[in-house]
Parts: C-alpha cells; structure tokens; sequence
C-alpha cells in the first residue's frame, strides 16, 4: 500500500471495484479519486471457482495503471485478497472497515452493478444510508452495448481485436518472460520468442508490437508440429526488423500489444506450406505498419 495524495482540506475520493483491464468504463469511475480499493484475485475464484474468467490483465499490471490512469497525482491503491471470511461480512461490517481503513473518506466512487457484502446485499444505497456521499458513474458504451470486461474478452476470444482495443481505450496486450522453445522457428526462417501466458485469446495468427519493433504472433498449439491438443497454448512472437533474439531478449517481462487477428491457428501438410503461409502473415503484418 501506499500512502494517499490528496489536495489539502480535501478527503479521500475512493474508487471502489475489480477494474479487469482498466477500461473505458473503468476510468469514468476512476476520475477525480485519490485512492482506490480492489481485490488481488478475482471474487468468483473464491464464490464460484469453475466460473473464474481468464483474466485481461495480471494484478501488477492493474495495479500499476490503477495508480496512474487519467491522474496527474499517483492514486494509493488497496489491493486486499479476497476470502472466503471477506465474502461473508455483512454489509454493515464493510462499512466499518472503510471507516478504520479509510478516516478521511469523503466520496465513494463505484459503477452501476457494484454490490459488497454477503450475498452482494450491500449497495451504493446502502453507503449513503450510512451517511456516505456515493458517485456511481454512468455506463460507457461503444455502439449501442454498455463496455464491460466480459463484453472484452467476449471480442478477444473472437479475435476482434479492433473492438477489444476500442473499448479498452488503449492496445491489449500481455507481459512475460521469454522462454526457451525447440528452435523450430529457427529452422523455418522465422526465430522466435515464446511466452507462457494464458490470455482469453482466439487461437490464431496476430499483427503485434513489442519494444523491439512490429511482429507476428501465433497463439497456440503448433498443430503442424505434431504437439498433443491438449498442451497449453504458447505465444509466439517473430520480430519482423531482424534483431538478435539471443542476444537482445530482455529477461525482464515483455509488453506484447495486439494490433490486428490475421488468421486462425491451423495445422498445414508439411512444414514448407507453413513456411510459406509464415511469409505472407509477415507480408501481411509490413501492410499493417
């Protein structure tokens, strides 16, 4: 945690929610706040484990942009686990943990849907009947729908990656480690960095950028080179300016930004034809630039 900043003979502004991805909608509610309260994990892996959604972003990543997003002065953000103990607090229970949490609470900022306590029986109603000042923030939409994390992932499972990254307000994208593959992209002229990550992704072939330039990703299985179908997908990245992977892979986390779906995950006769489809997605992906 870290201590709030806040203009003088002002209380706190508190923006309360999970905020999956930080979206359009999210920052509406985030606006004007100095501090926000959100959980590490999500609700549903403690209330209804099987129903967990893959998530659009890491805890560090959320957190991170939860502190600066729309914001010249860095937010304090609180980010606590969520047990099975916090789930079953009354909704008067919770009322008392912002108060010992939060003494200088001035407004509370939430979305439409937000509920708290057991059974969600708490509402924005119910903090002002406890004498809260509660801003709950209109709906964003794009197009005709409300913007929501689900209707997110909905569009990246699709490979809609235009619409996903419309609604986000920025470029999705995922950070991780390098790992060591088989060098097969190597043998095909196309050398690669692999990442061990698990986005709510279609699995297919992407336009991408990374700090070491623009890419082609594939996410998946490698089908053609006879892996099982039950592996767990892996992202591919081949950087199409030439550097040195080797020697120029950073070890520290990589940001990889989705630009653009530019084919389904597919398995090809013989490793020449996938060559060949590799050097029209890597045509396809310099018309991008």
């Amino acid at each position: 945690m870290s201590a709030v900043v806040k203009p003088k003979n002002r209380g706190v502004r508190l923006a309360v929610g999970f905020f999956d991805g930080v979206h359009l909608g999210h920052r509406r509610i985030l606006a004007g706040t100095d501090a926000v309260l959100t959980f590490r994990n999500h609700p549903l892996s403690v209330l209804d484990p099987a129903r967990t959604p893959a998530l659009l972003m890491d805890v560090d990543e959320r957190i991170s942009m939860l502190r600066t997003v729309g914001t010249k002065r860095p937010r304090a953000v609180h980010a606590i686990k969520f047990t099975k103990r916090f789930a079953s607090m009354p909704p008067e229970d919770f009322v008392s943990y912002l108060r010992r949490e939060f003494p200088d609470l001035e407004r509370v900022h939430c979305g439409g849907n937000w509920r708290f306590g057991a059974n969600g029986a708490g509402t924005p109603q119910t903090l002002r009947d406890f004498g809260f000042s509660v801003k709950v923030s209109r709906y964003a939409k794009y197009g005709d729908e409300a913007i929501s994390s689900t209707r997110i992932r909905a569009a990246l499972v699709e490979g809609d990656i235009e619409l996903a990254n419309a609604m986000l307000g920025r470029r999705f994208s995922v950070s991780g480690c390098s790992v060591h593959g088989k060098g097969v992209g190597c043998k095909l002229g196309a050398p690669t960095l692999n990442f061990e990550v698990s986005p709510p992704l279609r699995l297919g072939v992407y336009v991408v950028d990374t700090p070491y330039g623009r890419g082609v990703a594939n996410y998946g299985t490698a089908p053609t080179m006879g892996e099982c179908s039950w592996r767990a997908p892996v992202l591919e990245v081949h950087l199409l300016d030439g550097c040195n992977i080797d020697e120029e892979a950073p070890e520290r986390p990589l940001k990889v930004e989705f630009i653009r779906f530019l084919r389904p995950e597919r398995r090809f006769g013989s490793t020449g034809a996938l060559s060949r489809q590799i050097a029209a997605d890597v045509k396809a992906a310099r018309l991008a630039l």
